[in-house]
C-alpha cells in the first residue's frame, strides 16, 4: 500500500511541476514575443524617420535598392544612380 501511495504521490507531484514549469516557459516565451515586437516597431519608427528626413532633405539616393534578389529592386533607378 505504502508503494502505491508513493508512486501516485511521484506521479501527482510531477504532474504539478511539469504544469509549473510549462507556465513558465509559456510567460516567458509571451514575454519574448512582446520584446521583439516593440523591437520591431521601434525600428520601423526609426526607418520611417530616416526615411522622412531623407525625403524632406532631398538625398533619395540613399533608398536605391541594389540588391538584385530584393523584390522592390528596379534597374532604371540603379542605372539613374550610377550614372548620375
Amino acid at each position: 500500500v505504502v508503494r502505491y501511495s508513493a508512486l501516485l504521490g511521484g506521479i501527482g507531484y510531477g504532474i504539478v511541476h511539469q504544469r509549473t514549469l510549462q507556465k513558465q516557459k509559456n510567460l516567458k516565451d509571451k514575454l519574448n514575443e512582446e520584446r521583439k515586437h516593440d523591437r520591431w516597431v521601434h525600428e520601423a519608427q526609426l526607418e520611417w524617420q530616416r526615411r522622412k528626413s531623407a525625403a524632406t532633405s532631398g538625398v533619395l539616393d540613399e533608398l536605391v535598392i541594389t540588391d538584385p534578389d530584393n523584390p522592390a529592386f528596379d534597374l532604371e533607378k540603379l542605372l539613374l544612380k550610377l550614372d548620375a
